[in-house]
């Protein structure tokens, strides 16, 4: 992602972007659903580890078409350690948690992803914190604050809690690692990454005990096959291309909106029903990441 210039060209407003920022909204708000209801016929970890299984040979696939080149040297080392922090660490530890962490309160967590982002490329020297930046991690970070004591009063289990919580440290740090070396495409980093994050969701499956069976029916493969083609494919391809189309703070305005949407799907589809203390704290966690995302900003 480049640097924005001082007169930055008009954003594209067209019907096809707004749809395809729609339909990333409701995809990736949609998935955090999908991996609880996944978690409830096969191993949680092992889940992970069966659609990377099919994810990364679909990601070589694409990377070759697109004749893209494979990255080498730093590039090939950030490429490296983004799929060991995001399809590694990330998703071992999003898909433990949401075992007992419902999608909406998983959902209000990654939300932070932004404010996370700002607080690490500050501390590695890459930025200055703004006031209004600080703000807003403050203002998040005591909402985080209030959805773990929401959460932990109505009995809910304080390691998942923390675990999805650190899942979502580690995608944000994901990002920032690939950022931090040289400029590279898409899909072969994805690839890459995404073979990393298949090795140590194995690691951790076996580490846990988890049985290796694979998913019967309907129940057990519809989850992981729509994380595959919509949360693996078809939103990351519409984001990739909103990037060319929007600035940057614009696209990143979908942490506003997942969360919303994982709430709804999960109170209509499964019944859940987030506690005052919960919601309290999700609002505070907008609001954080809306000042974080648009105060200061042209």
């Amino acid at each position: 992602m480049r640097p924005e210039t001082a007169v930055a060209p008009a954003e594209d407003r067209s019907p096809a972007t707004y749809a395809s920022f729609a339909v990333m909204c409701l995809v990736w708000g949609s998935t955090f659903l999908a991996i609880r209801i996944g978690n409830e016929s096969v191993a949680p970890v092992w889940s992970a580890v069966v659609r990377l299984s099919i994810a990364t040979p679909l990601y070589f696939l694409i990377a070759l078409l697109s004749r893209a080149p494979w990255p080498r040297g730093a590039a090939l080392g950030a490429a490296l350690l983004y799929g060991f922090l995001n399809y590694g660490l990330n998703f071992a530890l999003l898909y433990r948690g949401e075992v007992q962490v419902s999608s909406g309160t998983a959902s209000i967590l990654y939300a932070t992803i932004p404010l996370i982002t700002v607080i690490a490329v500050a501390r590695l020297g890459l930025q200055r914190l703004r006031s209004h930046e600080i703000w807003g991690a403050l203002i998040g970070l005591a909402g985080v604050a209030l959805v773990f004591s929401g959460e932990l009063s109505g009995g809910g289990p304080p390691l998942a809690l923390a675990a999805v919580f650190v899942g979502a440290i580690a995608a944000a740090l994901s990002a920032v690692a690939l950022k931090l070396g040289p400029p590279q495409s898409t899909w072969p980093a994805n690839a890459l990454g995404s073979a990393v994050g298949l090795a140590v969701c194995c690691a951790v499956s076996l580490a846990l005990g988890e049985r290796w069976t694979l998913p019967r029916g309907t129940a057990g493969w519809a989850p992981i096959l729509y994380l595959i083609a919509t949360g693996n494919l078809i939103a990351y391809a519409l984001f990739g291309w909103l990037l060319t189309k929007w600035k940057v703070t614009s696209v990143n305005a979908m942490s506003l909106v997942i969360p919303v949407i994982a709430v709804f799907l999960g109170a209509a589809i499964r019944a859940e029903a987030p506690g005052p203390g919960t919601i309290l704290g999700a609002a505070l966690v907008l609001a954080g990441v809306s000042l974080t995302l648009f105060v200061g900003r042209r």
